[in-house]
């Protein structure tokens, strides 16, 4: 049942990033979506064991990175490699946002959130955030859309 329905409900391809004091990193993710209007909210889950998870405990901010569609090798270099072996940054172009979060320059668009609630989801935490910053650094752009098959091959 899992399987199914990750290979049926489609979801857009993001990089979530985070710094917490002289520690930055980023993880693609898939299971970002809005959940309010007013105020701004955003949600993401993420696995515990992440490193990304252990670093947005710490900050209590995140940043959603939207990636154009052909950004998968960049999604698969932030998705396949723990950020706690090695600096997924190093060679990345990337600013900051207002809270210091890392801005990837082939984002399309950014936001950057506040944590205000994160709940225990199964075997995930939904961080849920109240935006801070937020831009459109480039228009028209086709989004990345997760579809099993490119990352994890036919099963």
């Amino acid at each position: 049942m899992q399987e199914l329905i990750t290979k049926t409900v489609p979801t857009g391809i993001s990089v979530v990033t985070v710094r917490s004091g002289d520690k930055i990193n980023g993880m693609t993710a898939a299971w970002v979506t809005q959940v309010s209007f007013k105020p701004a909210m955003i949600a993401v889950s993420i696995a515990p064991q992440r490193y990304t998870h252990t670093l947005i405990e710490e900050s209590r901010y995140f940043c959603i990175n939207a990636l154009p569609a052909e950004s998968m090798d960049l999604a698969k270099h932030f998705g396949f490699k723990s950020g706690r072996k090695i600096d997924k940054f190093q060679g990345i172009d990337y600013t900051n946002a207002i809270k210091g979060s890392p801005v990837l320059g082939s984002a399309y668009a950014y936001i950057e959130c506040e944590v205000v609630h994160a709940y225990e989801a199964g075997d995930h935490t939904l961080f849920i955030g109240t935006v801070v910053d937020s831009s459109e650094l480039k228009d028209n752009v086709r989004p990345f859309i997760f579809r099993w098959n490119d990352f994890f091959g036919k099963k």
